[in-house]
């Protein structure tokens, strides 16, 4: 009787202590980077989220998932609307440094995200990535002569958003402009005008 009433106690002291150590547990709160009226882009660990509220409704959307701890840097949210539709644009900029003895590489990656929040899906998705390179190059075989060169690598297309809610996407060789289409749900490439008139050449006196 001894042994079964010691062994009822000692289960009595594991629950109250594992229920202590519930309650002791620390909430990290959402890190709140940007905000707009309702919608607000919110980091909970290492999920980057945007959130739309609605009076007792809020709808979570994820932006984005990192593996590690990261700070979007220059957040903004732009709420507008085009052809009829409510869009949220949300754009970031995220920083990284990888340094060796020789080499070093600071990149800037812009992110533009355009979402439809009625229909919670990711209209249109834009990674734009600026590389500055530092590098340390040896001039001859036995490396007792070296020089310093910097450049820069990019990629991706440059994000320029239009106030009516076009948008260019531009890189070195091309630019090219997309309008949203109210009937597909999504962005489109604008052709150029072919019925615009063509203005006639004159031709040089002899």
């Amino acid at each position: 009787m001894k042994k079964i009433a010691l062994f009822t106690l000692l289960l009595c002291f594991g629950s109250i202590y594992s229920q202590k150590k519930k309650k002791t547990e620390a909430v990290v709160p959402n890190v709140v980077i940007a905000k707009n009226g309702n919608a607000s882009a919110e980091m909970a660990k290492n999920n980057f989220y945007l959130f739309i509220t609605n009076g007792a409704k809020k709808d979570t959307l994820l932006l984005k998932k990192y593996v590690s701890k990261v700070t979007p840097l220059e957040c903004k949210i732009t709420s507008f609307t085009t052809k009829g539709t409510p869009l949220q644009l949300v754009s970031w900029v995220e920083k990284s440094v990888s340094e060796t003895k020789l080499k070093k590489e600071e990149t800037t990656i812009t992110e533009s995200q355009i979402w439809n929040p009625a229909t919670k899906t990711l209209v249109v998705g834009n990674t734009q990535t600026a590389t500055k390179i530092k590098e340390t190059v040896f001039l001859d075989k036995l490396k007792n002569a070296s020089e310093t060169q910097e450049r820069t690598r990019n990629g991706g297309y440059v994000f320029t958003f239009l106030p009516e809610g076009d948008f260019f996407l531009k890189d070195k060789s091309s630019e090219t402009r997309y309008s949203y289409n109210a009937t597909s749900l999504k962005y489109e490439v604008v052709k150029p005008n072919a019925s615009a008139p063509v203005k006639p050449t004159k031709k040089k006196r002899k």
